[in-house]
């Protein structure tokens, strides 16, 4: 029976301290796997490093360069999206590639090949460094000889300003790939972190990976993005209401943004009240009718693991619940408000609002949020409040009593009260009304320990669709056999 590539792992396990040219000269000495590289974009600077390493023709079958946009569609065929640097190029590039390989080599090569298509298509720094610097990259390979194709694709932001630079990194990125699927798809986060080698993250990061096929059909992706966050690969994951991994570039294009930050361990009706009518507001403040906006809730990393609960299944029951109701989810790595704020930047979206309680506005005015700003709370303020930002406040109730906690009655006990007084006067803030008053008494928390202790009232802290699933599933430490207090 051949060897697979899990056994292989151990014996060519690479040294710390080696080199990229290393990596590459392993794979050409590996007579078992053999392919093709298809790059767009960059020049062929990946498969370069094969070339150089020594040993290629072992490795390589073809090499080709479609710059021109017509002889790629000649090659790959027509594709929906006007962008040429996008997933469903990348995708018709790995299939015409893997499928043209295994057709003309299939019954030449010996029995024991693994056939691979390495691809990617990339928007390099042009000569004005105008552009944004981004593109895709993929491979489509067999880990057993015979068997159908896994694959793995990845987008990527380049940050260096120099199209040389950003050639070298591009190639060193997919000598890590090719290298990683081979031997370190059964270790994911050794297969993550390798991605990273002999370069850094302020080079480039990658912002979505997806996984599938035979073997890595077990790999849930968005804990694979929850992963590029953890290891500080990038600053977020993006999963849609339909539980897809997404690249934020492509997900915010041209679109208002409303989000709420939180746990949501789980979503209750509360979070859920804030995000309806704060959209209402929303649309009232931006006169029309919303459908350009995307809601999401955002979970950040610090959130994620400071909950000693915490597991991987815990995580994605949240992000399940929260997409089960329709709404998009975030997890960041960005812990300051002016971070989360910041971090829309380099998007072109047109608003962005985020829903947050009284509470939560009152402490954006402690001081010691902004000690990492030279500019203190007046650079974290300029920060938070960009032209197309705004807030929108949801009540709390004030302690000890009923009464309602407002953008408009807050008082802030010290020289800022001069910048909460100019938010109000230039509308960056937005009293949230209409509120379901009854639920501000619902807390993530009281539910999860009313579920664990058996108590059924929680069952009247969140929706049906939420309940039914969190018993279904026994989420959160709900026994089925449990008697309810």
């Amino acid at each position: 029976m051949p060897e697979n590539h899990s056994q292989k792992q151990i014996k060519m396990n690479i040294d710390p301290n080696s080199s990229v040219k290393q990596k590459a000269l392993k794979i050409n000495l590996d007579s078992s796997i053999f392919g093709t590289f298809a790059e767009i974009g960059a020049g062929q600077e990946v498969a370069n490093h094969f070339f150089k390493a020594g040993a290629s023709s072992g490795t390589v079958a073809k090499t080709i360069s479609a710059y021109d946009m017509g002889m790629s569609n000649a090659f790959y065929g027509e594709i929906n999206s006007k962008r040429y640097v996008s997933e469903e190029r990348l995708k018709k590039m790995l299939l015409v590639e893997y499928n043209q390989l295994v057709s003309s080599l299939r019954n030449k090569r010996p029995e024991n090949t693994c056939f691979f298509a390495f691809a990617n298509t990339i928007s390099a720094i042009n000569y004005q460094k105008t552009n944004e610097s981004h593109g895709w990259i993929g491979i489509k390979f067999q880990l057993f000889p015979g068997h159908e194709p896994n694959e793995i694709i990845m987008h990527v932001k380049m940050y260096e300003k120099d199209n040389i630079l950003q050639k070298r990194t591009l190639g060193i990125i997919g000598v890590n790939l090719i290298y990683a699927a081979f031997h370190y798809y059964n270790y994911i986060n050794s297969f993550l972190q390798s991605l990273m080698d002999f370069t850094s993250r302020d080079k480039f990061e990658i912002d979505m990976i997806k996984m599938s096929g035979p073997e890595l059909s077990h790999i849930d992706n968005r804990l694979l993005c929850l992963q590029l966050v953890k290891n500080k690969m990038t600053n977020v994951a993006l999963f849609d209401s339909k539980h897809n991994v997404n690249t934020p570039s492509d997900i915010f294009y041209k679109k208002n943004i409303m989000v709420i930050r939180g746990s949501f361990r789980p979503i209750t009706y509360v979070p859920l009240d804030m995000l309806n009518k704060g959209f209402e507001t929303f649309k009232k403040d931006n006169n029309f009718g919303g459908e350009n906006t995307m809601l999401f809730c955002e979970i950040s990393i610090d959130n994620l693991l400071k909950d000693q609960e915490y597991d991987e299944k815990d995580f994605l029951n949240r992000v399940d619940l929260i997409n089960g109701l329709g709404i998009n989810v975030m997890v960041s790595d960005l812990k300051y408000h002016y971070e989360f704020v910041s971090y829309f930047d380099i998007y072109k979206i047109y608003k962005l609002g985020i829903i947050i309680s009284s509470i939560t506005l009152r402490d954006l005015f402690e001081k010691h949020y902004y000690k990492n700003l030279s500019g203190g709370i007046l650079e974290g303020f300029g920060k938070l409040f960009k032209n197309n930002v705004k807030m929108y406040v949801y009540p709390s109730k004030q302690e000890g009593t009923d009464e309602l906690l407002t953008s408009e009655n807050l008082i802030i006990e010290d020289e800022s009260i001069h910048i909460l007084n100019y938010l109000r006067e230039t509308h960056k803030l937005s009293q949230i009304k209409n509120i379901d008053i009854d639920k501000l008494n619902i807390f993530s928390k009281t539910v999860v320990k009313y579920i664990q202790e058996g108590n059924s009232e929680w069952e009247k802290m969140v929706p049906p669709f939420v309940s039914e699933n969190i018993k279904a599933k026994s989420m959160f430490g709900y026994n089925k056999n449990q008697k309810d207090l």
